[in-house]
């Protein structure tokens, strides 16, 4: 058997008394963290309308907190539901559109047949076209082709699947009106790759990107302007059948383009208003 000391005795002793006393610490923090909290004791109603003052009064973070106890305490029923929505709103205003995505996700997921579900597709597009870059830009002449891709094609997406499933939503017209914008945009942000290429004399690149406007984007502004760059691409690579077919694709579409007399110049972007 080891050897017992008093002193070693007197060690063990004072161990003990200390993890006593951690522990006592610890349990009354938390039944002081308990009993002041405010919210203790609230219906889902009251904790529902106290998020939405504090959503209403742009305070999105304390709104937040208040819909995630709501859910936490409450989480069956229609607050629950309808928090899950304002919470994706509330970090959709904060500019969060991370944690406001997963949200509309989520929230699509747990309720495919929610008589709101429309409403939240609409939002998950707003998320992703950004509505201060969207009509916004465009009054301030903000140039789309600075904006991220992914984001547009997301928020196309959602828009789309919108304007495909529920013809009776009230957000189906203002959603495919920004789908419009945003095909309009993302041919913009091909024919800018594009006009980089050809500024670095990397032909075939540019002709292959301004192909890509012309192909998938054939009603957006930027094709005139993708029909000469790849008119001007071809000639400069020595394949004059192929610059022949655009520019005669070109005359045939916009028999009065600046781009037959000027060249591939850029002009006042499409989506500039003055």
């Amino acid at each position: 058997m080891p050897h017992t000391t008093p002193s070693s005795i007197l060690r063990t002793f004072r161990r003990f008394v200390l993890l006593g006393l951690t522990l006592s610490v610890l349990s009354g923090c938390a039944l002081f963290q308990e009993d002041t909290d405010p919210t203790k004791g609230w219906s889902a109603n009251k904790l529902y309308t106290t998020a939405k003052e504090s959503l209403d009064e742009g305070n999105y973070e304390q709104a937040v907190k208040f819909y995630e106890k709501l859910e936490a305490r409450y989480p069956y029923g229609t607050y629950a539901q309808q928090a899950q929505i304002e919470t994706a709103y509330a970090h959709y205003k904060a500019n969060e559109p991370a944690p406001a995505i997963a949200a509309c996700d989520r929230f699509i997921k747990l309720h495919p047949n929610h008589p709101n579900l429309d409403y939240v597709y609409y939002l998950k597009g707003m998320i992703g076209f950004n509505e201060d870059l969207g009509y916004g830009g465009y009054i301030m002449q903000q140039d789309p082709t600075e904006r991220d891709p992914k984001s547009m094609r997301e928020s196309f997406i959602a828009f789309k699947y919108l304007y495909d499933n529920f013809p009776n939503s009230k957000y189906r017209d203002d959603g495919a009106k920004r789908m419009i914008w945003l095909v309009n945009a993302l041919a913009s942000h091909d024919l800018h790759v594009a006009n980089y290429y050809v500024r670095r004399g990397a032909w075939l690149a540019a002709a292959n990107r301004a192909q890509d406007v012309v192909r998938n984007y054939p009603d957006a502004p930027a094709v005139e302007e993708a029909l000469a760059v790849m008119s001007y691409s071809y000639g400069q690579l020595g394949l004059p059948d192929l610059q022949n077919d655009s520019e005669r694709v070109l005359k045939h579409n916009y028999p009065n383009s600046r781009f037959l007399t000027e060249g591939i110049q850029r002009s006042k972007p499409w989506y500039q208003l003055y």
